[in-house]
């Protein structure tokens, strides 16, 4: 990591070969769109060029390197001008849903994940995916914990409707 902190390019390409599939995986349940999450995907990396001389190790570098592709995507989403729903806040109880078993059971999931609003698939992406706390995602977005907790209960609802057909 030194090493490619100092501008070395081929120890930066070892960090885009083990991290770029987990970015592009992010991008594309964040985004919805395999096209553009190739695209953003890039973008997280240039950002990760300019911004590795600053990484002090104080955290993880993968936990880093989310934060860094979480701020990327909400910037690239902004400029997009994709918009988030907001809903009445709700405090609920709320169950995972399983843990798929086969690929075609992965690809049903994946395919109602991206065909969430794109609000609700993006907290629950941070929560459920990722493992962000409602606080966490709250802070990032600038939403209340209950707002998130709300999404996600709608994310989750959909999402069993989804996979129920």
């Amino acid at each position: 990591m030194s090493a490619a902190a100092t501008g070395d390019r081929q120890a930066f390409e070892r960090v885009y070969r083990a991290h770029a599939e987990r970015v592009f995986s992010v991008c594309v349940r964040m985004l919805g769109d395999r096209v553009l999450a190739e695209e953003v995907t890039q973008d997280v990396f240039v950002r990760v060029w300019q911004k590795l001389p600053g990484f002090r190790g104080e955290a993880a570098f993968s936990t880093w390197l989310h934060r860094v592709a979480v701020n990327v995507i909400l910037s690239r989403r902004k400029n997009l001008g994709i918009q988030h729903g907001r809903h009445a806040e709700e405090d609920t109880l709320e169950v995972t849903p399983s843990r798929p078993d086969s690929v075609s059971e992965r690809l049903d999931l994946e395919e109602a994940i991206a065909g969430l609003p794109a609000g609700a698939r993006r907290i629950f992406v941070l929560h459920d995916v990722e493992g962000f706390t409602h606080e966490e995602i709250g802070e990032q977005l600038g939403i209340t914990t209950g707002g998130s907790k709300a999404q996600l209960h709608r994310a989750r609802l959909l999402l069993r409707t989804a996979l129920t057909r």
